[in-house]
């Protein structure tokens, strides 16, 4: 089983810019984000929306999270990992969710969810390196070097601020030709056992006459005590997320706190921050045995902290306008193997949510009677949903943002 880092995918990906390596080497803090409090610029108003995207690293498997209850092909194909339609939580007569979402049936039965089926692009690859790249870029032809939100952050000035992300690296999904998102890393940030907090705050402290090393030094104590007092509400949540789940993480990317990192994404919306698009990931969806216990424990955190960040912003005018967009590098093959698990696929389901969706079922439901090598055909191409965000959400050309591209998910958005 391969072992891929996100440091790894940055390097291996060719986005190597230099606005990408300037944001690599660059460390926001949570302040810095914090600082753009009450901006409004050509690109954030007071009805401008909020984009989230959230990447599943490992390959999801779609089928068992949008399940084909009714489909017997489903359960011919996969009979000790399909679930039953009593087991399901039923959005129509065939399909239901997976029984670890129900957060997100409440969302689907408000009108808040919209699932698109089959996404995909012509000639799916595989592997991890390059299904996540073209994901990232907007580019199934050839290896891309900029993001697709880079680009976008590309048009609107290129501040890192307008595009953050709440991971360990840069991801190429944020990297521009000219410019790059910003990097706030906090899974990990904590302080020493026997450093307390007050004493950290005091070395942060500038003094007068210091030379510019000393204040930079001051700065960087100052930081790493403002963001253990900004994310210690939340990290409690880390241990209590590790135990529900009990999944085998593959190292594909990703992290376990995924509510965290949603956490600071609800504060920095709460704060009105001038940030119009934010990135978070979990990992651990390379399910090659043993697969259904440890995916329905990963779907689970998904589901609580999605819903619960969801509730949570939506308590304010500015959380109304968030769209999240739920997607992987691709699905998994519809046949089980022999290790009761599922191997790389391809086309697979996206869960868009938010208030101003029109939600529901959206593209033609995969067809498992008739697959393309033992994979579900794509029927939508993710570049449509791509266009479709960059002009209903972040109010951009998908001409530079998607290269030109054509398609729309028409009916997403009232």
């Amino acid at each position: 089983m391969d072992s891929i880092t996100r440091r790894k995918f940055l390097v291996t990906s060719g986005v190597t810019g230099a606005g990408a390596l300037a944001a690599g080497m660059t460390a926001y803090s949570v302040n810095d984000i914090l600082a753009t409090a009450g901006e409004r610029t050509e690109t954030t108003g007071p009805d401008s929306k909020t984009l989230v995207m959230i990447t599943l690293y490992g390959g999801n498997d779609s089928l068992n999270m949008i399940v084909p209850f009714a489909d017997s092909a489903y359960h011919d194909a996969r009979p000790e990992l399909a679930y039953k339609d009593t087991e399901v939580l039923k959005v129509s007569d065939s399909v239901g969710l997976n029984p670890a979402m129900k957060g997100m049936h409440r969302l689907y039965g408000e009108k808040r969810m919209a699932i698109v089926r089959s996404v995909g692009y012509p000639k799916a690859d595989r592997s991890h390196f390059r299904s996540m790249d073209i994901w990232h870029t907007a580019n199934p032809n050839q290896p891309g070097n900029t993001g697709w939100l880079g680009r976008w952050l590309d048009t609107v000035g290129g501040d890192p601020r307008m595009a953050v992300s709440f991971e360990t690296v840069l991801p190429p999904l944020l990297a521009g030709a000219l410019s790059a998102g910003a990097v706030v890393g906090q899974n990990g940030v904590r302080l020493p056992k026997n450093l307390p907090l007050k004493t950290v705050s005091a070395l942060g402290q500038a003094a007068a006459g210091e030379s510019i090393l000393q204040a930079r030094a001051a700065a960087c104590f100052a930081d790493l005590a403002n963001v253990d007092t900004f994310i210690r509400d939340v990290r409690e949540n880390d241990e209590a997320q590790a135990g529900q789940a009990q999944a085998r993480a593959t190292g594909t990317g990703g992290g376990s706190a995924l509510n965290n990192q949603l956490s600071l994404v609800a504060q920095c919306i709460e704060a009105k921050v001038a940030t119009r698009a934010f990135s978070v990931s979990l990992g651990g969806f390379d399910t090659h045995a043993d697969e259904k216990a440890p995916h329905q424990g990963l779907l689970g955190i998904l589901d609580r902290s999605v819903t619960a960040f969801l509730d949570r912003v939506s308590k304010t005018e500015q959380g109304k306008n968030v769209v999240v967009a739920i997607y992987s590098e691709f699905g998994r093959r519809v046949r089980a193997n022999a290790s009761d698990g599922t191997d790389h696929g391809a086309a697979a389901d996206v869960m868009l949510l938010g208030h101003s969706l029109n939600g529901g079922l959206y593209g033609e439901a995969p067809n498992l009677k008739k697959l393309d090598d033992g994979d579900v055909k794509y029927s939508t191409d993710f570049r449509d949903i791509y266009a479709t965000l960059s002009e209903k959400v972040l109010n951009a050309d998908p001409a530079r943002v998607v290269d030109g591209w054509k398609g729309r998910l028409n009916g997403l958005f009232a």
